[in-house]
């Protein structure tokens, strides 16, 4: 049963993991519109999905796509194993030709046969295990759930660059394939019947990650105009979160 689940989730696009991206620059634009600015995501050292914006032209334009995670995340012909680390080492690069500040929001969640989504399943079992505290990444606990995770990188993304990588593996608990709920029922003879089901029967898990960015000229102010956070950024270009 979970076995199929899973795998629906590696080849199909409902189920798969959704890899977007979204850029602001809407209060300092005039600023930078002689710059190229974007900003990519990888997986496991492969572009996934970007969003780059050209100023050649007078209007602008942009160049971007959105990528599917977890394609590969099983050896060919294989499918998923519940309780086995996979790895998934998501990174950020500054595809741009400005420096920038960078945002990470990840989230996970359970969907049915339909993709819509379940809210009574736990993400707590999707372990995609976050490297937030090392490499430069601060954990945003204000912002963050069960379901979302917010990440910030703390150090001047220069353009060309990549981040330190936020992740490094993913496993589905395999406490998923023990999930159940039971009912009873009077039955015709007398006694009770108990029927069982498998909570996490026929669902499938999706991850999605979304990257942010923002310029370095008056970074603090960007910030919090873009995302409406509070930070402050050091003389060194250190960001922290108030």
């Amino acid at each position: 049963m979970f076995g199929t689940a899973v795998l629906l989730l590696v080849i199909s696009g409902i189920g798969g993991a959704q890899a977007a991206l979204a850029y602001y620059s809407q209060v300092y634009s005039a600023r930078v519109q002689m710059h190229n600015i974007g900003v990519t995501l990888q997986e496991n050292g492969k572009d996934i999905a970007w969003r780059d914006y050209h100023s050649e032209k007078a209007d602008g334009t942009w160049k971007e796509a959105t990528g599917v995670l977890l394609q590969n995340i099983a050896p060919e012909g294989e499918s998923v194993v519940l309780g086995k680390a996979y790895t998934e080492e998501l990174t950020v690069k500054n595809s741009g030709t400005i420096d920038q500040y960078v945002r990470v929001n990840i989230y996970k969640y359970w969907v049915d046969k339909d993709g819509n989504k379940v809210q009574s399943l736990s993400p707590d079992l999707i372990g995609l295990h976050l490297l937030d505290g090392q490499n430069g990444w601060l954990l945003d606990r204000t912002a963050s759930t069960s379901e979302r995770t917010v990440l910030y990188y703390d150090q001047i993304l220069k353009s060309g660059a990549t981040t330190p990588k936020f992740s490094d593996t993913l496993t589905v608990d395999g406490v998923t394939a023990s999930k159940v709920t039971q009912r009873t029922e009077p039955n015709e003879n007398g006694g009770t019947t108990i029927y069982t089901t498998y909570d996490y029967d026929g669902v499938q898990f999706a991850i999605e990650a979304e990257v942010d960015a923002v310029q370095t000229h008056n970074a603090a102010d960007a910030i919090w105009s873009a995302w409406g956070r509070r930070v402050s950024v050091s003389d060194s270009g250190q960001l922290t979160l108030q």
